[in-house]
């Protein structure tokens, strides 16, 4: 709260795995372990801040870090440690959404992989008839055949494997572990035309600022890669989940979450990700339809040197004059005629929006 960033717009504070104890309550629902003895209280704490609160399952018996999941191979839902991660014969996908209606829950993490439609089904029907109006996030590692029913299920997705605070690991398939930056970018643009108003493509979380797996440490991507990396989110529409230790937030990491031009492009109503336009090598351009009419457009240098990056209007759809605003600075940069171009740093971006020019 003392960040300020509840002002521009962050809302949810979000439990990942671990907060999981036993089995038990008036819905024989999955209950908060001593690290979280009363998720009630706590829900009601977090929502009188005029925040919202997340929660993390799976349906498999034992999620991911070793705690109980949400079927069992017993009727009653008991669980031993060591249970495998696989579907337990007996599901409580409909307990379990009763519970976090109880406490006002208000966002899901539903983690498995793959990422099966009977099994996404299943609790988004829960989920429906808890009488909660619950955002439904799937992870991960979505299959692209299967998208046109996530996005008839579910909120959003994970497109791809996890994340890491890299440039580039050379995996181009979304499907392997862990990913960088421009992994990510190659293999997401395929999944545009599923987003859209109430459901989105996901490709992880932010990894800015104090980041780590086990030990905190500053990011590896070095500032140019995180305009990149908080652009090129925004463009795609894609929820913006701050993975990086909120205690620690330098100046220069919580000037990159608090520019509302930028945070604007993604939070636009028309929710239409970004479509990449144009690529010469390692310089591409993308486009984003916004929701006054005009488009927000993000230049990017994937290459290792400086290079001019140049936005055609032909190409954007456009025609006639356009003013341009450099989003990031905040500042117009004047009316241009038939294309922009700008010097683009080594894996940076420029980030500008275009309107019909007065």
């Amino acid at each position: 709260m003392d960040k300020g960033l509840k002002d521009h717009g962050w809302t949810y504070v979000n439990i990942d795995d671990t907060w999981q104890g036993k089995r038990g309550g008036p819905f024989r629902a999955i209950q908060g372990n001593e690290k979280f003895p009363d998720m009630k209280g706590m829900c009601d704490a977090i929502h009188a801040m005029g925040l919202k609160v997340g929660i993390y399952s799976t349906p498999w018996m034992t999620s991911y870090a070793g705690y109980i999941g949400g079927s069992s191979n017993d009727p009653s839902g008991s669980w031993t440690k060591g249970a495998k991660r696989e579907f337990g014969k007996y599901s409580f996908a409909s307990n379990d959404a009763k519970q976090w209606a109880a406490w006002g829950i208000d966002y899901l993490k539903y983690d498995w992989r793959p990422l099966d439609i009977p099994h996404v089904r299943e609790m988004a029907e829960a989920l429906a008839a808890s009488g909660r109006d619950i955002v439904y996030s799937l992870s991960n590692t979505a299959l692209y055949d299967h998208a046109a029913p996530y996005a008839r299920l579910s909120n959003c997705w994970r497109t791809t494997g996890d994340i890491r605070d890299v440039w580039d690991l050379g995996d181009r398939s979304g499907q392997k572990f862990p990913q960088g930056l421009v992994d990510i970018m190659s293999y997401h643009a395929q999944w545009q035309p599923f987003s859209g108003p109430g459901h989105y493509n996901d490709p992880d979380m932010l990894v800015v600022g104090k980041v780590g797996w086990g030990k905190l440490r500053p990011t590896h991507l070095t500032p140019n890669e995180q305009y990149t990396h908080i652009s090129l989110w925004c463009l795609l529409c894609s929820p913006l989940l701050i993975g990086c230790d909120m205690a620690q937030l330098d100046d220069f990491t919580l000037n990159l979450l608090t520019n509302d031009e930028v945070l604007e492009v993604n939070q636009d109503p028309l929710g239409k990700q970004a479509a990449r336009v144009a690529k010469e090598g390692e310089l591409e351009v993308w486009a984003k339809d916004m929701s006054d009419g005009s488009k927000a457009v993000g230049l990017f240098n994937r290459g290792e040197l400086e290079a001019k990056v140049t936005a055609r209007f032909s190409a954007l759809g456009l025609s006639g004059q356009q003013s341009v605003r450099d989003l990031w600075r905040q500042k117009d940069l004047g009316t241009f005629d038939s294309e922009f171009s700008a010097p683009v740093p080594r894996h940076g971006v420029v980030l500008i929006k275009l309107s019909p020019a007065k």
